[in-house]
């Protein structure tokens, strides 16, 4: 075998079907850590924006704290099984000019997160795992949002 990039190339993230949309979704880890997280916090909401990490961790909030404005893109909402309402994900416009392209999963890992994440004291941070959309997604998608 070769050291080829494709070689090297993670394996697909499972998800969770139907936690989100063609632009984002849930692991199983994410989704069962959301729901602990309501229950301490309550209704939650997720941003993405530009900033730190490179922008690939998503900030977890009580839903409402993060004050979303226009230059902000709503990517769709969270189905979390056991939560009475789904879980909004926005993202800066400017990052989703990068990541447009993009289908986005959002993970959990062991390690230090943002103080301002819900889940930081949880000892775990949420992560963004990511692929390009296929050419036949592409084509459904690169017109919405």
């Amino acid at each position: 075998m070769g050291d080829s990039a494709v070689d090297r190339a993670e394996a697909p993230v499972a998800e969770v079907p139907g936690s989100g949309t063609e632009r984002v979704a849930l692991t199983p880890a994410a989704a069962e850590l959301l729901v602990r997280l309501t229950e301490i916090h309550g209704p939650l909401m997720f941003h993405q924006s530009g900033g730190c990490c490179d922008g690939s961790a998503p900030m977890c909030y009580p839903d409402g704290d993060f004050t979303i404005g226009g230059q902000d893109v709503h990517l769709g909402d969270l189905v979390v099984e056991g939560l009475a309402r789904p879980i909004g994900f926005w993202m800066s416009a400017s990052q989703y000019g990068h990541w447009k392209h993009t289908h986005l999963t959002v993970d959990v890992v062991k390690g230090r997160g943002s103080g301002f994440s819900v889940e930081a004291p949880e000892g775990v941070r949420f992560l963004i795992r990511s692929r390009l959309f296929t050419d036949e997604e592409w084509a459904r998608l690169k017109d919405s949002v």
